[in-house]
């Protein structure tokens, strides 16, 4: 009795009459049946959230709380509804009519803005959910409130950093003016370094002329004293003069007496008038170098003066000195020259007309000497003149009295002379100093310009290599930087398999289960091994046979389930024939492994059967993937055949590894050969009939 023999004779078994069929059609449609039901029921589940009811309340005092709550109504999401209470819409959640309501608050605009004030505060949302009214429904509410609040961060951050890069242009060009100033004032403290250079060497030039001005000062002074004791000398002789001609004048009486002696005196009288005349002679002389000298102060003090003016016009048309400041330095040295210079001017006037009466006192003196001489020459015949010298010395009398008062006039103008010049040396000594004190002045004048304009350069570099530092982006540039500021980080979402619709992605998991399910099914109706077969010894064949009906319906509850799937779920698989192939594979093996627990435990096997698949459940990994399940369940992932035909089924479904598949093709096959040849050894144990066989302690 071959296994095809035995598949007939149970196939005949199962179909005999009218409610076997039924229920063999049944077991067929079984896996149809539930894996239809659930990949309907769950074929596009986010496609209609539109239909769960959820409220939205807009406490906010600003604009953006009415904003969000238009988009939400606009983008879905949910069956969005305005309410005007928040109480009412958490009455509404707690009672069921609504499964979350989303409050914006009163103050969500200010404080979305609050950053833009530098007083940042979080605007916050508040969702209110009830997992008794559905769990997932709290979960899907989170992920769209979540997705609001990204978007209006991304517009939040977008505006303030839009904001932020505009700073920083108005910041570069405001730099840039900085820059452009600040090269003017370098340029400014360039012009003012040289003309501050060109003051400096006029102030030196100042301090020289004082100083040469305070020498020849010095030398007046020493002048005209020595003029003064001249005409102190001059004064003294012109008195003994005048006292001396007197004299002759009241001897003359008694000349005639003393004409002996006569030719002696003249010739004394003569060398005193030559000494006299000497003397007025160096006066006059040093009269007309103390009028030179004189004469060359008032020249030196008006060249500097006017090379000090001069100096400042200059300053202040380069813009070195404001004309307050030029004004001020004149009004402090003007009087001091103005002073000096009217002394000295007087003093000049009294030098000359000093000079002209020493001139006139010369010439009289050189007169008296050359009479004198005269005298001295005619003295031998003075005898026979007496008379007319007696006139004559009446005349010499008079005469020597005015050169007397003239050389007295003379030492007192002179004395005048002295007193000046000494005036003038103290004044231009002052005068020295304070042009010796303007030159140093100058000096540092010149440094602190150097260092102003030093200054002035770093400062226009250092602004402008600052300006170049700072960003100022174009709009376009600007515009994008901000947005990608405000949403720095975008999702590329790279799916290299991907499943459509969320019931195509739990598909391989009901497929998968449904097949465990119509293979369990198919032994509640169908005996694992065949009686016959193991009385004939033919325990090879009854196991195969007794495989052969289970698979071979098996393959109808494939194909019904992958044609509902393909064209009525419209889940169309990336290798259709391959898929198809996989399903048969799986239903075999499945089918294997439920014949061998019916052979080996029997009723316990059936139960078995179950148990295991629902440790198959939470193991294949249909749902979340397989590693967040905790262990020792983890570990029966990888043993357990379900799991390797929902990853095959993926594969296939999903256009993935097609190696993936093929090893898990693979590990089934293995799987089924192992639980037909365990069931084969198994039927040649069950031969014998035992007590416990005949009477089995558990029925099902």
């Amino acid at each position: 009795m071959t296994a095809l023999r035995l598949a007939l004779s149970e196939l005949r078994r199962l179909t005999a009459g009218t409610l076997p069929r039924l229920a063999v059609l049944a077991v067929a449609i079984i896996p149809t049946l539930y894996a239809g039901l659930y990949l309907f029921a769950n074929h596009d589940p986010y496609g209609r959230l539109d239909e769960v009811p959820a409220a939205v309340v807009v406490e906010d005092a600003g604009d953006h709380g009415a904003q969000v709550a238009d988009e939400l109504l606009e983008s879905g999401g949910f069956g969005w509804q305005r309410v005007d209470d928040a109480a009412d819409a958490e009455r509404g959640v707690r009672e069921g009519t609504y499964d979350a309501a989303l409050v914006i608050g009163p103050t969500f605009s200010d404080d979305l803005e609050s950053a833009g004030r530098l007083e940042p505060r979080q605007a916050s949302l508040t969702l209110i959910t009830d997992d008794a009214n559905s769990y997932l429904a709290r979960t899907l509410a989170e992920q769209v409130v979540g997705r609001v609040r990204d978007a209006l961060a991304t517009q939040v951050g977008t505006e303030a950093a839009d904001q932020f890069l505009q700073g920083f242009t108005e910041i570069h060009g405001r730099m840039t003016e900085a820059a452009d100033g600040a090269g003017t004032l370098a340029d400014g403290a360039a012009r003012l370094a040289d003309g501050v250079g060109e003051a400096d060497d006029g102030a030196h030039r100042v301090a020289d002329g004082a100083a040469s001005a305070a020498d020849g000062a010095g030398r007046l002074a020493a002048g005209a004293s020595d003029a003064a004791d001249g005409a102190g000398t001059l004064a003294d002789g012109a008195t003994q003069a005048a006292d001396g001609a007197a004299a002759l004048a009241d001897g003359l009486n008694t000349l005639r007496d003393g004409t002996a002696a006569l030719p002696e005196q003249t010739r004394t009288l003569a060398d005193g008038a030559a000494q006299v005349a000497a003397g007025d002679a160096q006066v006059a002389q040093y009269g007309h170098q103390a009028a030179d000298a004189a004469d060359d102060v008032l020249p030196t003090l008006d060249g500097a003066r006017s090379d000090l003016g001069a100096q400042l016009d200059a300053a202040v048309a380069d813009g070195i000195l404001t004309q307050e400041q030029a004004d001020d330095v004149r009004a402090r040295i003007d009087p001091v020259l103005e002073g000096q210079r009217s002394d000295v001017a007087d003093l000049v006037g009294d030098v000359h007309d000093a000079t002209g009466r020493l001139d006139r006192l010369a010439d009289g003196a050189q007169q008296v000497a050359d009479g004198a001489e005269r005298l001295a020459d005619a003295a031998p015949a003075l005898a026979d003149g007496v008379a007319q010298a007696a006139d004559g010395a009446q005349q010499l009398a008079d005469g020597t009295g005015q050169v007397r008062d003239g050389a007295t006039a003379l030492a007192a103008g002179v004395g005048d002379l002295r007193d000046g010049a000494a005036d003038l040396a103290t004044g231009t000594g002052t005068l020295s100093d304070g042009a010796a004190d303007l030159a140093a002045g100058a000096d540092r004048l010149v440094d602190g310009a150097g260092q102003v304009t030093d200054g002035s350069t770093e400062l226009r570099d250092g602004i402008a290599e600052g300006a170049e530092q700072v960003p100022h982006p174009d709009d376009a540039t600007r515009e994008a930087t901000a947005q990608t500021l405000g949403d720095p980080v975008a999702v590329r979402a790279v799916a290299h398999d991907r499943a459509g619709t969320y019931g195509a992605g739990l598909a391989p998991f009901f497929l998968s289960l449904a097949t465990w399910i119509g293979a369990y099914v198919l032994f509640l109706f169908a005996r694992p091994l065949s009686a016959r077969a193991l009385a004939a010894g033919r325990w090879v064949s009854a196991a195969v046979g007794g495989w052969v009906v289970p698979a071979g319906l098996g393959v109808v509850q494939v194909a019904a389930m992958f044609a509902v799937t393909r064209w009525a779920l419209d889940i169309e698989p990336v290798h259709g024939w391959a898929t198809a192939l996989f399903l048969v594979l799986v239903s075999g093996t499945f089918v294997a492994i439920l014949q061998l627990l019916n052979v080996w435990l029997g009723a316990a096997g059936q139960f078995l059967g179950l148990v295991l698949m629902l440790l198959q459940l939470v193991t294949a990994g249909g749902t979340f993937p397989w590693q967040t399940i905790p262990e020792p369940l983890r570990s029966l992932h990888r043993f357990l055949p379900m799991s390797w035909g929902v990853d095959g089924l993926r594969q296939l479904l999903y256009g993935g590894d097609l190696a993936t598949a093929a090893q898990d093709a693979g590990r089934l096959l293995g799987v089924g050969l192992v639980a037909l040849a365990a069931t084969a050894l198994l039927a040649g144990r069950q031969r014998v009939w035992t007590a416990k066989r005949l009477q089995p302690e558990l029925v099902l």
